[in-house]
């Protein structure tokens, strides 16, 4: 009579530790693509699930942004938007902007908004992340649209010259770097927040700073010589420079400014990737 013991096992699946050099391993993503899309939706819903207006805010908080910004900067302190009406230069910039802003913030505390998660059940840890860029571009999407209908109002009822031109074919790339600094700056973040948790806070005073740093509220052309190749470091500088110039005509398109935004964007998210990866090994123990 055989032992029970003596049959060979078959798994359905082996759970092996990762190497900490190893990075996104899409095959094994694509194998939880339905854990994604649920997470994607979660991030939707639940974020405007308990409030009066719903998603109503996607359209609300840049259009008030916007007129702050009109006021503030452009009539009172009465900064130049190159020709560009000022409504139309402030919006691009905040649609763009909140994009990656809001997929830094929420990807940087991933290990700790996540942690009861992590600790009970496996999964690619990087689903998570990915959910966040992913769910933020659906509201990108709707802001865009706000945006875009503005731009047509601008070009049918006034006299406004505004030239779309051929840089407007670049936006899926543009999209795609927002998203890769978004997700790569955020995962370094979340990684040292699990030892150092005033990162947390300093992140969010951070990224206001950063804001300031890039072409949002000035065009990059008014800069003085000494500043401007300060700002140029930016990552962030060549994609808004970019996404202006394609869609309202003003703006520095710079082949070499926006190759210097896909570097940038290629080693900040291989970094990023490396070092969450090293981390979701053992950050259980310190979080």
């Amino acid at each position: 009579m055989k032992s029970k013991h003596s049959k060979q096992e078959m798994w359905t699946s082996v759970i092996k530790p990762k190497r900490p050099n190893t990075l996104i391993d899409f095959k094994e993503v694509w194998s939880y693509k339905d854990l994604l899309w649920m997470f994607v939706k979660r991030d939707f819903v639940t974020f405007y699930k308990q409030t009066v207006l719903g998603p109503i805010w996607f359209f609300i908080q840049p259009i008030f942004t916007t007129l702050v910004y009109v006021f503030i900067f452009g009539n009172v302190a009465g900064i130049s938007t190159d020709g560009v009406p000022k409504i139309l230069f402030y919006l691009s910039g905040v649609t763009v902007w909140n994009y990656f802003s809001e997929s830094f913030n929420k990807v940087s505390t991933t290990f700790r908004d996540n942690q009861q998660i992590f600790g009970k059940v496996y999964f690619p840890r990087i689903i998570t992340p990915l959910s966040i860029v992913s769910s933020n571009l659906i509201k990108f999407g709707v802001q865009f649209l706000l945006f875009l209908s503005f731009l047509i109002y601008y070009r049918v009822a006034t006299d406004a010259l505004l030239e779309i031109n051929i840089v407007v074919l670049t936006l899926p790339l543009l999209i795609l770097l927002m998203a890769g600094l978004g997700l790569g700056l955020g995962m370094i973040i979340t990684a040292l927040t699990t030892k150092y948790r005033d990162l947390v806070f300093v992140i969010q005073f951070g990224v206001q700073l950063l804001m300031y740093s890039t072409p949002i509220i000035y065009p990059l052309s008014t800069m003085p010589e000494k500043y401007k190749l300060l700002i140029q470091l930016n990552p962030m500088t060549g994609i808004i420079e970019t996404f202006r110039n394609g869609l309202l005509g003003s703006g520095s398109f710079s082949p070499s400014l926006l190759l210097y935004s896909v570097i940038s964007t290629i080693v900040i998210l291989l970094l990023g990737t490396y070092i969450f990866n090293r981390t979701e090994q053992n950050f259980i123990d310190s979080v």
